[in-house]
């Protein structure tokens, strides 16, 4: 009897359990911060030390920005469960830095590191440098507009290189040719254009035609091209071809990539010159003119570098002539793949690598390599760079606009072109709290801004006149959060645009809880035949104890009323049963039992409506007499 007495309790505790966590989920889910803490924390005093609840308590106070109670929970999940998800392991390590606990952060991070590999969810992360790559993968203080460009095919486009009002790009679109590049099984690259107009302050893209020249693209690869600064001199890649224009290979059947000129006349470009420092037994492409068009920057990987390819540079000279090339040393190439340089109008260098610290596979950096030779190279992070490749970088002068190439999630082929705005836009969002039933304005209303990963970016109180205002970023997805006692809370979603100095309007409308001498709260909801309290009913009834416990001399009564359906007897005894079930859920809060006066059902003694025994009526009509008051007889 023992035995299946305790079964039932555990059971009945388990239930519990499982309810408050629940409930605790959707304060969470709706940025209830506070209360949610308040409900895990009471769940862990009842035994659910789950990792679910661990963890929650962690974001809970992660997004609030309370270093120290995060580092606690944090610390308990992950020294209690060994596969904890390493996301909360990361955040533990920053949770301890943040409170100065940097001998345990370190003790972390070795673990960290143990196990970065193993799980795919933190790919990347580098546990010797979690600062690092934290920056590198943040937005939050960017304000970037990255678009994907509308002439992009499911197959490889990239390489986007403005000059004349023209776009020149690689892509692999020509369907029509019957050669196919065996590695991914796409068409050959060929170089092509669009038209690029400003209208409306908005670029507007023509459509796709072949580069102006019948000499330029063959069966096989071009790409990558740099123009000179009067528009006259054009050096592209192309593979090696042999003069029949088939492919060329070396003694171990290799076919490598060659750099050429081609000069232009009358619109078109011809006069195509192999560039003299070109081999057979290595690749030379990807070229870019310094800003002066004294120099030319390439890969290659000729032997005696740095890694698989590096950059190199040569001086133009006079009479079609170069000097020998000239490796740009450790400062910018590693052991891995330097690819695609470009230079802008202020000598910076821009590449792609994958030997740094970086967010996965290729990643775009920026160098002063040209004018100091000292110069360290910066990962110029999200949201040019993602978790796969990132290329191709090209800066129109004097501007922070321009294109870059990807093969992330979300495009529509295996590389794409984007462009990026990184123009200085900010917004603001404003507006003012009301009192959702008079439409009067509400003083002292606590508003929250929030970003989409639920983290607290700011707070402020409105004034008088219920006013509130917030800086913001362009193109970004916030949310505003309204809360005052005896009030419901009110959330609002706004979206920033891309265009600098817009006002985004952000009322409040917040919901009295106080009307006269009731408690008034969204209906309360019981299964069909039950009494038992719902997670959703539990919800509305915090709204109960909260004001409960802002008014500590406040004394209520309960009354909940059914509809006409079943028994009057039966109907009387239901309800009752509901009201105290209430009773106890609010005492169970801790709230003094005295401050109860009375749970008391009426059954269908106290109808609304004319729905009464016998008379049909709808589902709507009946669901208006199933309802729960709650009578302020002392405050």
């Amino acid at each position: 009897m023992k035995t299946k007495l305790f079964i039932f309790l555990f059971a009945l505790s388990s239930t519990f359990m499982v309810a408050q966590k629940k409930l605790a989920d959707k304060f969470f889910e709706n940025y209830s911060y506070i209360k949610a803490i308040e409900l895990y924390e009471e769940a862990v005093k009842k035994g659910d030390s789950s990792e679910h609840v661990l963890t929650r308590l962690g974001d809970a106070y992660y997004n609030n920005s309370k270093s120290k109670e995060a580092a606690l929970w944090y610390g308990k999940a992950v020294n209690k469960y060994n596969n904890v998800n390493p996301e909360y392991i990361f955040k533990y390590i920053q949770s301890l830095r943040s409170i100065g606990s940097y001998r345990e952060a370190d003790d972390w991070l070795v673990k960290f590191k143990a196990i970065q590999n193993d799980d795919s969810r933190v790919k990347d992360f580098d546990a010797n440098n979690l600062d690092i790559y934290q920056d590198l993968a943040s937005t939050e203080n960017v304000v970037v507009k990255i678009e994907n460009m509308p002439f992009n095919t499911e197959f490889s486009d990239f390489g986007g290189y403005s000059a004349e009002g023209k776009l020149y790009f690689s892509s692999a679109r020509d369907t029509d040719v019957k050669k196919r590049y065996g590695w991914n099984a796409e068409p050959f690259l060929d170089m092509y254009y669009v038209t690029v107009t400003d209208k409306d302050d908005k670029k507007e893209f023509g459509e796709a035609e072949f580069i102006n020249s019948s000499k330029i693209n063959t069966a096989y690869h071009e790409a990558s091209i740099a123009i000179s600064n009067d528009g006259q001199t054009m050096y592209f890649t192309r593979d090696n071809l042999n003069r029949r224009n088939r492919l060329d290979y070396d003694r171990k059947g290799t076919s490598h990539l060659k750099l050429y000129k081609a000069t232009l006349e009358d619109g078109n470009w011809k006069n195509i010159v192999e560039l003299p420092f070109n081999d057979d037994y290595f690749s030379n492409g990807h070229p870019t003119l310094s800003s002066d068009n004294t120099k030319l920057y390439f890969v290659s990987d000729r032997e005696g570098g740095f890694g698989q390819t590096d950059i190199y540079q040569v001086n133009i000279l006079e009479n079609g002539k170069y000097s020998e090339p000239l490796n740009l040393g450790e400062k910018v190439n590693t052991a891995g793949r330097e690819m695609f340089p470009f230079v802008a109008q202020d000598s910076t260098l821009y590449f792609s690598s994958d030997g740094y610290l970086n967010l996965g596979l290729l990643d775009i950096y920026k160098s002063n390599i040209i004018k100091d030779e000292n110069a360290e190279p910066e990962n110029i992070g999200a949201p040019y760079n993602s978790g796969y490749d990132d290329f191709a970088f090209f800066m129109n002068d004097g501007s922070k606009t321009g294109y870059f190439s990807s093969n992330r999630l979300g495009g529509n082929g295996s590389d794409d072109i984007y462009s990026f705005n990184a123009e200085p836009c900010k917004q603001n969002i404003e507006g003012i709290a009301r009192n959702s039933k008079t439409n009067a304005p509400l003083a002292n209303v606590e508003v929250k801004l929030i970003n989409t990963s639920g983290k607290i970016i700011a707070t402020v109180i409105t004034s008088e006149t219920g006013a509130f205002e917030f800086d913001a970023d362009c193109d970004k997805n916030y949310t505003v959060l309204g809360s005052k006692a005896d009030y419901k809370d009110a959330l609002k979603e706004v979206a920033t645009n891309v265009e600098n100095g817009v006002v985004n309007t952000a009322d409040l409308y917040l919901t009295p809880l106080i009307d006269n001498d009731q408690i008034v709260i969204n209906p309360i909801f019981f299964d069909f035949d039950k009494s038992n309290i719902r997670t959703d009913a539990e919800y509305e009834l915090e709204h109960i104890v909260d004001v409960m416990r802002a008014h500590p001399n406040m004394v209520i009564k309960i009354e909940s009323h059914t509809d006409s359906r079943g028994s009057d007897n039966y109907n009387l005894k239901l309800s009752d049963r509901r009201a105290k079930a209430t009773k106890d859920y609010i005492l169970s809060r801790d709230i003094a039992k005295e401050r109860i006066e009375s749970a008391i059902g009426y059954g269908e003694t106290q109808l609304l409506n004319e729905c009464s025994n016998g008379v049909k009526c709808s589902s709507e009509e009946h669901q208006l007499n199933r309802r729960s008051y709650f009578y302020i007889l002392k405050d």
